[in-house]
């Protein structure tokens, strides 16, 4: 088993990230679940997320869906769509093993993204397991991208260009949203972008045997998500829970899937990346050495800018497998026609 060398700052992000999505199963209840979700975040810990944009507007709306109605959280850059015309729009689903979604901390995380990617970005609020259950939350996503490709023209943002997005879970729920949108012939996706996202929710793969005890995700607290998220334990092997169990995954939107070196979940993402290759679509795993699940929402985090200027290249336009897990400087540095 490998050693988890951890330095001062990767501790705190460690500390923090533990408020937000609990590593002991046996230790929570529905209380503490709810207290997690709905927590306020202090001023001092949001700097250690990530700060707070200059220049974002947010709009809230309820959004329907299926039995219900969820909220979206819309994030822009007006003064952006007035010199540049229509914006990219990405919907992000967010992560937290279906059961977790602070929406405060994924408020900060969303400013912070729309401002690097120059993009309009809509949260989905989805419902949450244990007491919404397998496929509630992707249903509630897939729904929500109806809505959101529906007013994109009230938005001044370009429908061209809208791209379903998630971290952890919520990179499961845009990637099965991605298939939901081909088979149901819903709106056309610019692409499709992944970050650590769990593909195959039967946990078998070397990366979950070999980094079972991360200290950002465990298998412990993986087995608590898949059991919670599902009505019964067939469902784990529905496409629509496992997308990597998909029989056909062509003609899908191109995916940039960004994973983490020290990541139980690590081979999810590659393995996913290359049964969509090997199925026609394009697609490229990019692996952020050195670091850990959830690295892309913490200003500390080992891979943060690297996955962030990735996010910005691909939305930019550039060809999925020509993105590279760089930084702004490193791209700088490079020939001008290399860099977007």
């Amino acid at each position: 088993m490998p050693e988890y060398k951890l330095t001062g700052r990767m501790r705190k992000v460690v500390d923090l990230s533990s408020r937000f999505q609990a590593r002991d199963p046996d230790a929570l209840t529905d209380d503490l679940i709810n207290d997690i979700n709905n927590m306020t975040i202090a001023k001092r810990d949001a700097r250690k997320i990530l700060c707070d944009s200059k220049g974002i507007s947010t709009s809230t709306y309820i959004i329907p869906v299926t039995g219900g109605a969820v909220t979206g959280y819309y994030f822009s850059n007006p003064r952006l769509s007035e010199l540049t015309g229509l914006v990219p729009l990405t919907i992000f689903c967010h992560g937290g093993g279906w059961v977790f979604g602070n929406m405060e901390f994924y408020s900060i995380f969303m400013r912070h993204l729309a401002q690097v990617t120059e993009s309009a970005i809509l949260l989905i609020d989805y419902r949450l397991a244990p007491a919404f259950r397998f496929p509630t939350a992707v249903e509630d996503c897939y729904d929500a991208l109806l809505w959101a490709a529906e007013g994109a023209k009230y938005w001044k943002v370009d429908p061209d260009r809208i791209f379903i997005a998630g971290d952890s879970a919520g990179g499961n729920l845009a990637a099965v949203t991605a298939m939901l949108a081909r088979d149901r012939k819903g709106p056309q996706l610019a692409g499709q972008i992944l970050f650590y996202p769990i593909t195959d929710c039967r946990l078998r793969t070397q990366s979950m045997l070999s980094y079972k005890d991360s200290p950002m995700l465990n298998e412990k607290m993986l087995s608590f998500y898949v059991k919670n998220y599902a009505r019964e334990p067939k469902d784990i092997l529905s496409p629509m829970f496992s997308p990597l169990l998909a029989t056909d995954l062509s003609r899908l939107p191109p995916a940039l899937i960004i994973t983490a070196e020290l990541d139980p979940l690590s081979d999810d993402g590659k393995l996913y990346a290359e049964a969509l290759e090997n199925a026609g679509t394009k697609a490229s795993a990019l692996m952020a050495k050195g670091a850990y699940h959830g690295f892309m929402a913490y200003r500390d985090a080992t891979g943060r800018l690297e996955g962030e200027c990735a996010m910005r290249q691909f939305i930019a336009g550039r060809p999925v497998e020509s993105v590279q897990l760089a930084t702004e400087k490193d791209l700088r540095r490079q020939k001008p026609q290399s860099s977007i």
